[in-house]
């Protein structure tokens, strides 16, 4: 379904020589596959996330969705508007901090990005509802974030990603501001979702503790990555 084919990224700084963050980096990621990228800070896991999202652009190598050409050796192949309806479309994004916009309802936040898309609020409010009661919070549709806790502005976020069925998520240490039980029990949601939904989730973390829960887990070190424990 994605597709990574030896990927590099470097980044410069003034008077200085290229620093490089990714160094070949090959990666497929099958349909409804849940895959956990571990690495210490700094170890470029956000990088690599941002350019299989298509929010950044590789120095070399290609990235294939579904077969189809998205970026190859610096090129970008689609049209700044085909990008981002791509993005609307295929991927989810879920992050450390969450982004819920504050002034409005958790119910209005997850219908957002179908509303920016059709125009047609009525029918995204209702999937919203759909999604957010599927997720446990049938009761806190009318809640602000300011009135949800940490694990529920999470699962908000969770279900805007999956509002228009991407193909996959992206989860950058998405339990990072949780405590470990609130941690655990959003990645058992984001496992539950893979394989009920068909979705395909990359989530990248520094905690090793919940990569069993993956189908595949692999860390990144030196730009490079490598299967856990191997």
């Amino acid at each position: 379904m994605l597709e990574a084919n030896n990927i590099s990224k470097s980044y410069t700084l003034p008077g200085r020589e290229p620093l490089p963050i990714l160094r070949g980096i090959n990666l497929s990621i099958g349909e409804g596959e849940m895959v956990t990228i571990i690495g210490a800070s700094g170890s470029g896991k956000t990088t690599l996330l941002n350019l299989l999202g298509t929010l950044d652009t590789p120095d070399s190598g290609e990235l294939l969705f579904d077969g189809e050409v998205l970026f190859r050796n610096k090129k970008q192949i689609l049209s700044q508007k085909e990008m981002a309806k791509f993005r609307n479309r295929k991927i989810g994004f879920v992050f450390q901090f969450h982004h819920l916009l504050s002034d409005f309802t958790a119910l209005e936040n997850v219908a957002m990005p179908e509303f920016i898309a059709t125009g047609k609020l009525p029918p995204a409010k209702k999937r919203a509802a759909e999604l957010l009661a599927g997720l446990g919070l049938k009761e806190r549709l009318d809640h602000l974030p300011s009135e949800l806790s940490g694990g529920e502005q999470q699962r908000v976020a969770i279900a805007r990603a999956l509002l228009n069925n991407p193909k996959l998520v992206l989860a950058d240490e998405p339990s990072g501001n949780l405590d470990s039980q609130n941690s655990r029990m959003l990645y058992e949601l984001m496992a539950r979702l893979s394989k009920e939904r068909r979705t395909s989730f990359i989530i990248v973390t520094h905690n090793e503790e919940y990569a069993t829960l993956s189908d595949r887990c692999l860390r990144m070190a030196d730009g490079q990555l490598h299967a856990c424990g191997g």
